[in-house]
C-alpha cells in the first residue's frame, strides 16, 4: 500500500458525489427495498443467499432508530412474499445503541420475533472496538429468549479468542471476518499474516465447537483454510456457509458454489449510501487510489 493511495484516500471528501456513486454501484444495491430485492432475486437465481443491510449508522434520535427497525421489518415480509433465499444484517447503533442500550434490545427484541413469524434469521454486525462488548452482551441478552440470532466476530481484534470461547458455550451462529475498521495496535492485530492465522486458528475453535460459521472473506487463502476444516472436520454443507461482499470477487463466489458450498451474498442498500461508500474507501487506500486514478486517467481517454 503506497503513501500515493493513502495521500489519495485522504482527500476522498473532496471527490464529486457522482464519481463515487458511479464506483458504489457495483457494490451497493441500490438507494430502494425494491432495488435490493431485485439484486437479492438475480443472487438467488445464481443460486447465492443474501443478507440485506440497511445502510446507516451511530443514529442519535430514537425515532430514527424506530424508523430504521420499521424498515427491516418491510424487508422481512417483502423477502417471505418473494420466498427469497435471504435475511437481514443490522448495525445496532442504527437502533439505538448509543442512545440507550436497552433501546436497542428492544428493537432488536422485535425484530427477531418478526423474523421469527416468518421464519428467517437476524445477523447482529460488529462495529468499531468501541461496541464490541455492548454488542456481545445485548447479543447474550437476546439469546435468552431468540434462537434466530446471529453475532460477527473479527479476527484481528485481540480479545476474539476470548469471545470465541464465550459463543462456543452457547452454540451460537457466527459469522468470521477479518475486520475492517481501523483500529489501535494494542487492541488490534495489524500484521496481514498474523490476522490470517488467527482467522483460521479461531474458525477451528468455531467449527469444532458445534458453531455455525459464516466464513466471510475474499481471501483465498483463508477460503482454503475453510475447505481443508470443513473436509478435516467432514462437516456437512449446513452446518456452514461461506459469506462474500456484492461485487467483489464474483468468480470465486462461482467457484464455491460450484463446488457445493452455501454461499450468501452481504447487500448493502439505502439512502446512506454515500457515507458508507466513503468509509469503504478510506478503509482500502489502494481502492481509493485505483478509483481516483481512473477519475483523472478514465479508460479510454
Amino acid at each position: 500500500m503506497s503513501i500515493v493511495d493513502r495521500t489519495l484516500s485522504a482527500t476522498l471528501p473532496l471527490v464529486p458525489r457522482a464519481v463515487v456513486r458511479r464506483f458504489s454501484a457495483r457494490y451497493i444495491a441500490g438507494e430502494s427495498q425494491e432495488q435490493a430485492l431485485a439484486v437479492v432475486a438475480a443472487l438467488n437465481r445464481d443460486g447465492a443467499m443474501a443478507t440485506l443491510d440497511v445502510l446507516g449508522e451511530d443514529l442519535k434520535d430514537r425515532q430514527e432508530a424506530e424508523a430504521t427497525r420499521l424498515v427491516y421489518e418491510r424487508i422481512l415480509d417483502a423477502i417471505a412474499a418473494q420466498q427469497l433465499q435471504a435475511n437481514v444484517s443490522v448495525k445496532l447503533t442504527a437502533l439505538g445503541l448509543k442512545v440507550d442500550p436497552a433501546l436497542a434490545l428492544e428493537h432488536m427484541t422485535r425484530l427477531c420475533a418478526h423474523a421469527k413469524a416468518h421464519g428467517s434469521f437476524v445477523r447482529i454486525d460488529m462495529e468499531d472496538s468501541s461496541c464490541t462488548e455492548a454488542t456481545l452482551a445485548l447479543y447474550d441478552r437476546l439469546r435468552q429468549d431468540a434462537d434466530n440470532v446471529g453475532v460477527v466476530i473479527q479476527a484481528y481484534l485481540r480479545r476474539s479468542v476470548d469471545d470465541v470461547d464465550r459463543l462456543v458455550e452457547r452454540r451460537a451462529n457466527v459469522r468470521l471476518c477479518k475486520g475492517i475498521y481501523i483500529e489501535s495496535r494494542k487492541i488490534a492485530y495489524r500484521d496481514r499474516d498474523i490476522v490470517r492465522r488467527n482467522f483460521a486458528f479461531l474458525l477451528e475453535r468455531l467449527l469444532k465447537g458445534g458453531c455455525y460459521v459464516g466464513i466471510a472473506t475474499h481471501d483465498e487463502i483463508l477460503t482454503w483454510e475453510g475447505m481443508r476444516l470443513i473436509r478435516e472436520l467432514r462437516l456437512a454443507p449446513d452446518r456452514y456457509e461461506f459469506q462474500m461482499l456484492l461485487g467483489v470477487d464474483e468468480a470465486l463466489r462461482r467457484i464455491l458454489i460450484a463446488g457445493g458450498h452455501r454461499l450468501r451474498v452481504y447487500v448493502p442498500f439505502g439512502e446512506r449510501w454515500y457515507e458508507y461508500s466513503l468509509r469503504r474507501l478510506k478503509e482500502n487506500p489502494q481502492m481509493a487510489g485505483y478509483v481516483l486514478k481512473n477519475l483523472l486517467h478514465p479508460a479510454g481517454a
